[in-house]
């Protein structure tokens, strides 16, 4: 009995310590992340940002591997969306359906960056030298096109994606990014 009691405590002794090293969250990692909750004012407090960009970007690690990045597109969404009174979690959904996270996608209808913005629109409002695979200048459009949008259809979500898409009268992507906001994006 003596050397089973001994075998567990040296066993506990190798194990615990492995245990807490796979536990704990990488050190660059989490400083990113105090960072990014500090600079955050597009919440309305700390613990609200802590939990928001922690959960977000856990899920979006396997889109951008890099934490910086992500935090930045994560902060950017989130400040965005807000502006634009839009649900964060709906622009996530979006962007996982319009470019799976990629800020420099281009479609082959010409659409660009994150949210997967035509270029003619930097025509449309003078500025044709802005750049769309620009994290914060894509997000600004993205979020002020899709809330014209829903406006203009009333807050009515299935013809606002479809608009967004270019896709009216066909559901198939508004399923897609609702699915995607339920299943996905919503905590």
């Amino acid at each position: 009995m003596r050397r089973l009691i001994l075998s567990l405590f040296l066993c506990l002794q190798v194990l615990v310590p492995a245990w807490s090293a796979v536990s704990e969250p990488d050190p660059a990692l989490r400083e990113l992340l105090r960072q990014a909750i500090e600079s955050s004012d597009s919440f309305t407090d700390r613990y609200d940002a802590e939990v928001w960009l922690t959960l977000n970007s856990e899920r979006t690690a396997r889109y951008v591997p890099d934490p910086e990045e992500r935090l930045t597109i994560l902060r950017q969404v989130h400040y965005e969306a807000r502006r634009a009174s839009l649900s964060p979690e709906l622009v996530l959904s979006v962007i996982d359906v319009e470019s799976a996270f990629d800020r420099f996608a281009l479609s082959s209808a010409g659409a660009q960056g994150l949210m997967q913005i035509m270029p003619f629109w930097l025509k449309e409002i003078g500025r044709p030298k802005d750049n769309l695979m620009d994290i914060r200048t894509n997000l600004r459009m993205g979020c002020t096109i899709l809330r014209y949008y829903l406006d203009m259809e009333d807050g009515e979500y299935i013809p606002a994606l479809a608009r967004y898409n270019g896709s009216v009268g066909r559901p198939d992507y508004p399923r897609k990014v609702i699915g995607r906001w339920t299943r996905v994006w919503t905590p």
